[in-house]
């Protein structure tokens, strides 16, 4: 076992805040944490550039930080007076939440904790410890690194390789989409999941009442999540291919409800994943997933409501299409696409094309310089499905010659290669917390901490 007086964590978002939190809740080494956002310390990309309408997609009661306190964002929420544990709360406010848990260990920690606005850029691993060179220069040696890279930007589409804004924004979270839009421009966003949701809201909430039409090739949009009700337990792990699962859940979903079989799924998933066959999940990702998406991760009632009014007022619209092509158009593009089902291509004239596909997972195609560096050189890799980052069980890095990077770990969304259900609150901070008690010893002899 190693033996780390000084961890450093690249990234300061959810992810690497929170592993930051924990180890200095679990013992008396240093950190050293890297961000490049400044603004985003402590919130991320998720609660960082969330605007005033968007709201978290899990009820306040599941939403705690801490796995071992599992009331504690509730009884903070309720001491802001800003909700309550039945809550859906403001990404924002869950935003203001992180940053005061950041500030409150900050306090603690005093010298421990070492926060650097700067960007990481390299990063090796030697016999005894990491050496991680910033853009300004600086050098910071430590006994172990983590990545927490967070989501990356969105792939482009073949269609859309190589056009520029503003009439197509590939990242919606580093630009403005409602900027100079006019009263009678259509708006065609690239997606119908959470993301395409939010670019929704965020045109709504900004004054655009053009028509938005969201696109994907099924046209599935995310479910919204019901009354808080109680579920009898869901007993033991399901077994058995994906066909029995998809029987097991439709039987129990006439029983108990299909949210509620559903969420009884959460303890195992992981499990699952990890069980299943390497066909097995290809099979999952390329026939189950979008499904899977859209039942599991659901959006608040308020939400679902104003996504309802839009649509009854004809100005969101969502079709279950497959773009072929896309032709700048004066100040917009004319777009060429193809209905499910249909074998006609149809066009569409728009103002404006925004990529809601989602965060890119396929580490080939990561712009980030130090991700590119690490992969070229072969100290990391991309995980068998090209959906992330591989990593074993217990967050090791693993380099191209299939090896566990004892000093370098990997956590947050793009380890979900390993553990699939890695994107949201409650197994994030349970992946960061059992990691901070590994390289601390806290899971072999509780440690006093903060």
């Amino acid at each position: 076992m190693l033996k780390v007086d000084h961890a450093a964590i690249i990234g300061g978002g959810f992810s690497g805040t929170l592993l930051a939190i924990n180890l200095l809740r679990h013992g008396a080494l240093r950190v050293t944490m890297v961000e490049r956002h400044a603004d985003r310390l402590g919130r991320g990309l998720a609660y960082g550039a969330a605007q005033a309408g968007h709201i978290l997609n899990v009820r306040a009661a599941n939403m705690s930080a801490l796995p071992d306190q599992p009331r504690h964002f509730a009884d903070w929420l309720a001491s802001a007076r800003l909700g309550q544990e039945g809550s859906f709360a403001t990404r924002r406010g869950y935003g203001a939440y992180l940053c005061a848990m950041l500030d409150e260990v900050r306090a603690l920690a005093r010298d421990r904790l070492t926060v650097l606005a700067d960007e990481a850029v390299d990063l090796q691993t030697l016999d005894d410890g990491v050496r991680i060179a910033l853009r300004s220069g600086t050098i910071v040696t430590s006994d172990v690194a983590a990545l927490a890279p967070g989501n990356l930007p969105p792939h482009d589409l073949p269609a859309f390789a190589g056009l520029g804004g503003p009439a197509y924004i590939n990242d919606p979270w580093a630009a403005d989409i409602a900027q100079d839009l006019k009263a009678d421009d259509r708006i065609l966003l690239l997606g119908t999941g959470l993301t395409a949701v939010d670019c929704a809201l965020s045109l709504d909430g900004a004054g655009f009442r053009g028509p938005i039409i969201a696109l994907s090739r099924r046209g599935l949009a995310p479910h919204s999540h019901g009354p808080a009700t109680a579920c009898p337990p869901g007993g033991d792990r399901p077994q058995g291919p994906l066909s029995a699962l998809v029987r097991a859940l439709r039987t129990r979903s006439k029983d108990v409800g299909w949210r509620n079989a559903v969420d009884a799924l959460r303890p195992f998933t992981q499990d699952m994943w990890r069980a299943a066959s390497a066909e097995e999940r290809r099979r999952f990702l390329r026939h189950l997933r979008p499904y899977w998406d859209v039942h599991r991760h659901r959006i608040a009632p308020q939400v679902a409501d104003r996504l309802a009014a839009m649509q009854a007022e004809e100005r969101l619209r969502i079709y279950a299409a497959k773009v072929t092509k896309a032709d700048p158009d004066g100040r917009g593009l004319t777009v060429h696409l193809r209905r499910r089902g249909e074998g006609r291509t149809e066009q569409l004239s728009v103002a404006r094309v925004i990529n809601c596909t989602g965060p890119l997972g396929d580490l080939r195609g990561a712009r980030d310089p130090l991700l590119k560096r690490l992969t070229e050189r072969g100290d990391i890799r991309p995980d068998p499905l090209s959906i992330g980052i591989d990593v074993d069980r217990q967050c090791h890095a693993i380099a191209r010659n299939g090896s566990a990077q004892q000093r370098l770990f990997v956590v947050g969304p793009m380890t979900r290669g390993a553990h699939w259900e890695i994107v949201a609150v409650p197994d994030i901070r349970r992946q960061v917390w059992a990691l901070a008690r590994e390289i601390t010893g806290a899971h072999w002899v509780e440690a006093e901490g903060l």
